[in-house]
């Protein structure tokens, strides 16, 4: 049987400079809010199929960016609603958890795990 995913026990507002989540695993996470909306999840910012958009950078997303509401979806995300007026991004909590996660502890982990570049 495959370990349970950590839920969010406590997720903080919009209103706060970054985003907070602490995880039923203890685990505390730390998101700024460029980041969340850099690496949206959607398919008009990832793509589908055969449509391959460019990648968003800190060059198309300003560092004012802020999310204007977020709820949850079902129990297994959470949906952003952007001042840019975008809102169609579902960040699971597997992604949240495990990959975007800012703390330094996971920032120090995922740079262990990266394949070296020539």
């Amino acid at each position: 049987m495959a370990p349970k995913m950590p839920t969010p026990v406590q997720v903080g507002s919009v209103t706060d400079k970054q985003l907070t989540i602490t995880w039923s695993d203890g685990h505390r996470s730390n998101y700024s809010w460029q980041n969340l909306r850099i690496n949206c999840p959607c398919a008009a910012c990832r793509g589908e199929f055969g449509y391959r958009p460019p990648r968003l950078t800190a060059q198309n997303i300003p560092p004012t960016i802020r999310a204007m509401s977020m709820g949850r979806v079902g129990a297994y995300a959470l949906r952003f609603s952007w001042s840019d007026n975008h809102d169609t991004g579902l960040y699971t909590f597997n992604l949240l958890r495990n990959e975007l996660c800012e703390c330094e502890e996971c920032v120090r982990s995922r740079s262990a795990q990266a394949p070296a570049s020539d």
